[in-house]
């Protein structure tokens, strides 16, 4: 206890003497903490508010609940495009600026959402709530590796934990906008918290670092226009497989997924010529990265998408009402808090591979559970319950290690790093959800065929387990 306390006052202190571009000025390093982690909280909750607001858009605005669930995807396809580029841009012109110019479209964007009165614009403006959101974490892990000095390891564990307390409570903020006030509610809550964090930021938040070089480098258009563009083709086909039912081997499918791949080839070989690339290569499948990037995809973004079916699972399943499958994410979430805030402060001592070795038995036997009926004497619901509680124990235990190990490796390219984390995850959990409800949508018994995906997810996470002995292992600050 006293060594976690001792722990919480490294990354809390209130000032610091210089900053680490040694300025004189000092750092509110309390309050730097607490001005990203609101505006992180605050994109963390947004990303599942909405789903709870479907049916009150859909009557509102006049619509079908196909587009009033673009709403979402709209979102989910912006955020995975803007990522990289808001890492690049990061370490182009300043985490400062992009953290400050993120907020302020995310809250502009916010504001104009809730005064909507056509679906078709606020699809847009989701698209501009995402490219805001998207700049939030690659600029705010920048900001924290620059300024958090030997504390930045733990700084970084508990910043990513406010993500999970965030998509907890989105649904239940939402559950009572919607039944209280309007689903307008949702967005426009936004906006005194953005006003707010803006206002923090622009007083405590260090200005960036003066560049010495001259001008910024020129973006790699060419990078930019092959990366975005695979990746925007790719998450629309999986989109579309999902909402239309459409066959894997349906040419709306097929084709775009081969104009992907082909893009994302192109890509990869322009960076690698590139004398300025749009990501440097060795982020992507250098040593140590590809594996760390592999892990995210798989122990995090599979994990999560898996995360987000257990309410339909509950309710497909075992018939348990819509109320009651929401509150299974409950346990997730208070488990992936607590054993995240654990992991932060174990860090040092146990390396990375030890918690992910954890983190992966324990998601997988989470995975497993939930594909097998309850024993006689324990009801559907607790025993969901139990088992959406040890994939909550696995991710929290992950993250914070796959989060260190990602970034120790090249801390000065930290929003990349960051940028290229989330977009791995993003896209493994868009995957997942994706190909699930493809499948789920041809079955007569989308329960038993959930059961059996779980399962398999179980077996692909502990087949899985050997890429962690390739994790750079690390022990102590960075």
């Amino acid at each position: 206890m006293r060594r976690a306390m001792n722990a919480q006052h490294e990354v809390g202190t209130t000032k610091d003497n210089l900053n680490s571009h040694g300025q004189g000025k000092p750092v509110h390093r309390g309050w730097v903490f607490t001005t990203i982690s609101l505006a992180l909280l605050m994109m963390a909750i947004d990303t599942t508010i909405v789903a709870t607001a479907l049916h009150s858009m859909q009557h509102e605005l006049q619509t079908s609940i196909d587009l009033a669930a673009w709403t979402i995807t709209a979102y989910s396809l912006g955020f995975v495009v803007i990522l990289p580029v808001a890492g690049k841009l990061s370490e182009q012109y300043g985490c400062r600026r992009v953290f400050l110019g993120s907020v302020a479209a995310f809250t502009v964007a916010s504001l104009f959402c809730g005064l909507a009165e056509n679906i078709y614009v606020l699809v847009a403006l989701r698209w501009l709530q995402a490219a805001g959101g998207a700049g939030f974490t690659p600029s705010a892990t920048q900001i924290i590796v620059s300024y958090f000095r030997n504390a930045r390891d733990r700084a970084v564990s508990l910043f990513g934990s406010i993500f999970s307390i965030g998509t907890m409570i989105g649904p239940i903020f939402g559950g009572l906008f919607v039944s209280y006030w309007s689903w307008r509610g949702i967005f426009l809550v936004n906006v005194p918290i953005g006003i707010a964090v803006v206002a923090l930021a622009m007083h405590y938040v260090p200005r960036d670092r003066p560049r010495t070089s001259g001008s910024p480098p020129n973006m790699d258009v060419t990078g930019l226009a092959l990366l975005g563009g695979g990746i925007l083709l790719g998450m629309l086909a999986l989109s579309h497989l999902a909402e239309k039912n459409t066959h894997p081997w349906s040419p709306t499918f097929v084709i775009p997924v081969a104009v992907a791949l082909v893009a994302l080839w192109l890509f990869y070989r322009h960076i690698k010529k590139s004398t300025q690339p749009f990501i440097a290569p060795h982020l992507i499948t250098g040593p140590g990265f590809g594996t760390v990037n592999l892990i995210n995809a798989l122990y995090g973004g599979m994990t999560s998408g898996a995360v987000a079916l257990v309410p339909l699972y509950a309710s497909s399943h075992y018939g348990i009402s819509a109320l009651g499958s929401s509150t299974l994410l409950i346990a997730q979430g208070a488990a992936a808090i607590i054993f995240s805030t654990a992991a932060t402060f174990a860090l040092r001592r146990s390396g990375y591979r030890g918690p992910l070795y954890f983190g992966g038995v324990v998601t997988a036997v989470g995975m497993l559970l939930l594909a097998l009926v309850p024993p006689a004497g324990i009801s559907p619901y607790v025993w969901l319950a139990g088992s959406a509680f040890l994939l909550g124990m696995g991710r929290g235990t992950n993250n914070p290690a796959s989060r260190n190990a990602g970034l120790q490796l090249a801390p000065q390219s930290a929003s990349t790093i960051a940028a290229l984390r989330t977009m791995c995850m993003s896209i493994g959990t868009i995957v997942t959800i994706s190909t699930a409800t493809a499948i789920l949508a041809g079955s007569d018994d989308p329960g038993r065929i959930q059961a059996w995906l779980f399962a398999m997810a179980g077996v692909v996470l502990l087949a899985a387990l050997p890429l962690i002995a390739r994790v750079p292992e690390h022990r102590g600050s960075w």
